[in-house]
């Protein structure tokens, strides 16, 4: 039996931690294969985990299993999980890592309470390779989700504050920042085409302001600051071929208006 599992988390790649994880499940289920999601997500940011997972995971083929782990909690009372959402399966810690997805979709999930299919004698600091790696690997192997542990009614959530509206405009905030130092916003295209679409608003952010949003970066001249609809269906603002985090001095939890043009 073939199966995938892709792995998220916020190891890099400097040390030995990821291929551990790799050796493990190896040795449980010798055929499977791996997609490195990202190794690179900030420590211990755990809504910047939770973001790319909600962007990945669903994409990928039936019954794969996502093995996430940014753990700033390992050792301490919070749960092991795992998770069901639709064909999908994910396993990883209960301390909001799967807010964003099961925030999106309906999810089955179970504490990991059956520990002949962890690592014998668990490290308290490394619950990624003999708990949750062991786990995404008997998944893989085709043993029942059910049976991994006990049912677990509600997961430990984060959610971003709620873009606020009137009929001058929508307030947001950045709430994420990729590699390219583009500024993902928790503004939707659907609240954008609320107010007339984005030809009816005019995006401040920072000490910038742009009178248009485009369809992409590359709209605007080099080295210029351009505002659209990512890939995401976020409004996104990027530097064509820079970084806005650095050109503009934003950070992760700047404010980002949109004013309606009179």
């Amino acid at each position: 039996m073939t199966s995938l599992i892709t792995l998220t988390t916020d190891f890099g790649l400097q040390d030995h931690y990821v291929s551990v994880l790799k050796a493990v499940m190896l040795e449980i289920a010798p055929n499977s294969r791996f997609i490195d999601i990202s190794h690179q997500i900030p420590p211990q940011d755990i809504m910047a985990g939770a973001w790319v997972v909600r962007n990945a995971a669903m994409l990928f083929p039936p019954n794969s299993v996502h093995l996430v782990v940014v753990d700033p909690g390992v050792g301490t009372d919070r749960k092991p999980v795992a998770l069901k959402i639709k064909d999908q399966y994910f396993v990883g810690p209960d301390n909001g890592i799967f807010s964003l997805i099961g925030d999106k979709y309906d999810y089955e999930a179970i504490t990991l309470t059956q520990s002949n299919y962890w690592r014998d004698n668990p490290a308290p600091t490394f619950h990624g390779r003999d708990i949750f790696a062991p786990v995404a690997a008997h998944l893989a192997n085709g043993v029942p989700f059910n049976k991994m542990g006990a049912p677990l009614e509600e997961l430990v959530t984060y959610r971003w504050a709620v873009p606020i509206s009137d009929k001058d405009g929508i307030q947001g905030w950045v709430v994420h920042i990729d590699r390219f130092g583009n500024l993902i916003s928790n503004i939707s295209e659907t609240l954008i085409k609320e107010f007339g679409g984005p030809s009816k608003l005019k995006v401040y952010v920072g000490n910038t302001i742009l009178d248009e949003l485009v369809t992409t970066f590359a709209a605007v001249p080099d080295g210029e600051p351009a505002a659209y609809i990512g890939s995401s269906g976020m409004l996104e603002i990027a530097i064509n071929k820079g970084n806005a985090r650095e050109m503009l001095g934003v950070e992760k939890g700047a404010q980002l208006s949109l004013i309606v043009q009179k």
